[in-house]
């Protein structure tokens, strides 16, 4: 079975800071509204969320996926609504406990039902605080280089990325789960962390002259190779499919296992403690379990999981 990327819990006691919704990340909040009518986005959403039969928070890079993943759940149970959240895993969690979101200088309280990551350290989190219990594995990913079509600054690898002529777009240190838990471990194995970060870890921002944070990697990455204001980045496999389906003039670099991470990268999803829909998050779980959930992920790239870990187990 694949290992999982963990960080211990932070048993101090704190005050959590109500997250907001990152700016133009609007699309990133849906409501699949019950019996396949209209999809609503952006603010509308937010305050319909209260009213879901079964809200999700889910690590950002499904984010392309949902409208597939979450179709084929309503199929087998169309009359249940599902409100939907998309961003990176570390400002779901703070919102989890912070117990809403800020939005436009306004607060929307609430909590998910279900909650994914791509760190079980973010779960066992919430089971210090007697939150959640019982999470399970369900798909796996693997880092690839994203390039411009035609690669022309002729990216090999990982440790091409620090030349002083290839210029970098990756995902914060700070929040990004991607680079928390996974490409910060494959760039230090290369001794290159320290030009890429130049000291900094901060959001949305220049890190040297030749490196940037994103906020959100899997829109900026790509919109910035686009733009000629990046050459590279590491990225999820899934999202140059996801780049490459839109048409985007990009592609990608395959990585060897020990810098793809192919074998260690997992996605994990349990039900929060306090959950309001439980027979509905029940029946997302079980969804998610079977050949139609599976096959939904997959078709975009993203791997099975397996049998043995498609099971809900305790968090240790």
């Amino acid at each position: 079975m694949a290992s999982l990327a963990q960080a211990p819990p932070n048993p101090k006691t704190r005050v959590i800071q109500t997250p907001a919704i990152p700016e133009g990340k609007e699309t990133y909040i849906r409501l699949y509204q019950a019996n396949g009518r209209a999809i609503v986005v952006g603010k509308e959403a937010l305050e319909q969320m209260p009213n879901a039969g079964l809200l999700l928070w889910l690590a950002g890079n499904q984010y392309f996926a949902m409208d597939d993943v979450v179709g084929a759940f309503e199929k087998q149970n169309p009359a249940i609504s599902v409100s939907l959240i998309t961003l990176p895993p570390g400002p779901l969690l703070q919102a989890i406990q912070a117990g809403g979101w800020i939005y436009k200088d306004q607060e929307y309280p609430g909590r998910p039902d279900i909650y994914a990551s791509v760190n079980l350290g973010d779960l066992r989190e919430l089971k210090a605080s007697g939150m959640m219990d019982g999470p399970m594995v369900y798909m796996h990913n693997e880092l690839q280089i994203m390039v411009a079509k035609g690669n022309p600054k002729k990216i090999s690898g990982v440790q091409d990325l620090a030349r002083s002529d290839v210029r970098t777009s990756m995902p914060n240190p700070v929040n990004e789960g991607i680079m928390q838990f996974y490409i910060r471990r494959v760039l230090e194995q290369h001794g290159i962390w320290q030009a890429i970060s130049g000291g900094k870890e901060c959001v949305h921002c220049q890190t040297t002259v030749n490196n940037w944070f994103t906020a959100v990697h899997h829109r900026e990455t790509p919109d910035r190779i686009l733009a000629n204001q990046s050459d590279a980045g590491i990225v999820w496999k899934t999202e140059v499919l996801a780049a490459l389906g839109r048409g985007d003039q990009v592609e990608a670099v395959a990585l060897p296992d020990e810098d793809s991470l192919r074998t260690e990268v997992s996605y994990v999803v349990g039900m929060l403690t306090g959950s309001k829909h439980r027979q509905a998050a029940e029946a997302f779980l079980s969804f998610l379990r079977s050949p139609e959930g599976q096959d939904a992920y997959a078709k975009f790239g993203f791997v099975r999981a397996s049998d043995a870990e498609l099971q809900l187990r305790p968090i240790f």
